[in-house]
């Protein structure tokens, strides 16, 4: 089948000029991944800990560093996986409010783009400073 030259070629990533709203595009599609592979390996994890009886659940407490102190690299990924859903929730909302077809001007869409990063990050700092202050 030969391509007909009158049509244009299709725009790729090297055309594009990088914008916040292409890293949070990329960003919820990432952050989808990861909650469904890490978040359902560790709520399958407890689900699991929690009907074994309290042995069980003791190991699950004990490899998230709760019972013998913080276990770092654990609690990083706990981060990171607070943080992916906090910014696959963010930018689901702004999905939604760009689904209902407002917030394509290219300012609003940028000041979105920016608003979801740093809500995810803000909602993040708070969520574990709540959790770390009430001694878990």
């Amino acid at each position: 089948m030969a391509r007909n030259t009158a049509r244009p070629l299709s725009p790729h990533l090297t055309i594009w000029k990088w914008g916040p709203h292409m890293v949070v595009s990329i960003l919820h599609r990432a952050t989808g991944v990861a909650l469904t592979i890490g978040g359902l390996i560790l709520l399958t994890w407890w689900l699991l800990a929690l009907s074994g009886g309290t042995e069980a659940y003791a190991t699950f407490a004990g490899f998230l560093g709760w019972k013998a102190g913080p276990v770092p690299l654990i609690q990083l990924g706990l981060v990171a996986l607070t943080w992916a859903f906090f910014q696959h929730t963010l930018s689901g909302i702004r999905h939604l409010v760009m689904d209902t077809g407002a917030g394509f001007e290219l300012k609003t869409n940028r000041t979105m783009a920016y608003a979801t990063i740093v809500g995810s990050l803000l909602l993040t700092a708070l969520f574990w400073a709540l959790l770390l202050g009430k001694g878990a």
